[in-house]
């Protein structure tokens, strides 16, 4: 574990019990106290993450604008200040490079959060094509990324900042927010990634320790907790969130996920992939992200085969027992043809041939 890398927060995980392992080079936390208790925590309070693993590129110029319509597929021209947008960096062949969140800081100044794992390969990516008159910079080492998410999120952080918060609408951010007993402003976002109300808060890696623990200290009477990467990947499986690597990746194109309303074909001017994606768009995929409840008792894995009596027709993404719904529940990309919901296939879990039906997704709405 020696030579992974560690978060500016990490020196903090210990006081809380964490259990860490190693996330794509990182040694972060799958759990604190348990993936169950933070699931629930995160639903019915809240729940605070580290996520300054994330990647941060701020992409600079009098052409940063045209350049960010060329190589990513939502309309970065609907931006103005303070507003930010979930989009996509795809292939030629309409395959996903990354799925980011892009800020728009000021006019000619915009900040990618890019998954950690794809950091560099999405900061190579955007190299290749750069175009004049824009600059880019891999600032990830400036920023501390909490996320803290929940029902309760809202209230626990206004007791620790004059700014008001309900200010901030969804994909909204406000910068140079302060905390109390915490020195460094914040960029404060209303973005998430667990189907719940929260924000995300980019902060200097000096401050990032005292607000983990302000915010912890201020929410402890509200039933909040530390969340490990363990409840954070159930959270979102609920709320059928994607991750790189399971629901998106060079294979799997926005529109087969299911996330057509981030790729804007009908925008000005052309953007890497846009010929696959505007077809898959206007005559359908012949494949689509569909959500499986078991009707035998086991869990979908990532990568279980899917089947259709004994013939193969597609893979799970990601699966799992819901701890919301307390279902065997998992997403598989199978031919257009199986997507109708009660449709039952079958899923190989290791040797046997379980029973599963196709469900409506997202499994939770908060």
């Amino acid at each position: 574990m020696a030579d992974l890398k560690r978060t500016p927060l990490h020196p903090h995980y210990g006081d809380w019990g964490a259990k860490t392992v190693d996330f794509g080079g990182w040694d972060l936390p799958v759990q604190f106290t348990s993936i169950k208790e933070e699931h629930h925590a995160t639903r019915n309070s809240a729940g605070l993450f580290d996520v300054s693993h994330m990647g941060e590129i701020l992409v600079e110029g009098p052409e940063s604008e045209a350049y960010l319509q060329k190589m990513l597929t939502n309309d970065v021209t609907k931006l103005i200040p303070n507003r930010a947008q979930y989009t996509f960096l795809c292939y030629e062949d309409g395959g996903t490079v990354d799925d980011l969140i892009v800020y728009k800081l000021q006019e000619q100044s915009y900040l990618l959060v890019v998954n950690a794992a794809n950091t560099d390969k999405d900061f190579n990516w955007l190299k290749e094509n750069l175009t004049e008159n824009a600059t880019l910079h891999n600032v990830s080492d400036q920023y501390v990324q909490l996320a803290i998410q929940g029902p309760k999120a809202e209230a626990v952080l206004q007791r620790l900042t004059d700014q008001d918060l309900s200010e901030i609408k969804f994909f909204r951010f406000l910068q140079d927010v302060s905390f109390s007993g915490v020195e460094h402003a914040a960029l404060v976002s209303r973005t998430g990634y667990t189907g719940e109300d929260g924000f995300e808060i980019y902060i200097h890696p000096d401050a990032g320790g005292a607000l983990w623990r302000a915010i912890l200290a201020e929410g402890e009477k509200d039933g909040v907790l530390p969340v490990g990467l363990g409840a954070r990947d159930t959270l979102r499986f609920e709320a059928k969130l994607p991750l790189y690597g399971q629901e998106l990746s060079a294979d799997i194109t926005p529109i087969e996920a299911g996330l057509g309303f981030a790729v804007k074909v009908d925008k000005e001017g052309d953007f890497i992939g846009k010929a696959v994606l505007k077809k898959q768009k206007e005559e359908g995929t012949d494949r689509k992200l569909v959500g499986l409840e078991m009707i035998d008792k086991g869990i979908p894995r990532h990568g279980y085969k899917v089947f259709d009596g004994d013939k193969e027709i597609g893979f799970v993404t990601t699966g799992t027992q819901s701890p919301t719904l307390e279902k065997n529940i998992g997403l598989a990309v199978v031919p257009k043809q199986y997507t109708e919901p009660d449709t039952e296939l079958v899923v190989q879990v290791r040797k046997r041939f379980l029973k599963a039906k196709v469900i409506p997704t997202p499994f939770y709405k908060r």
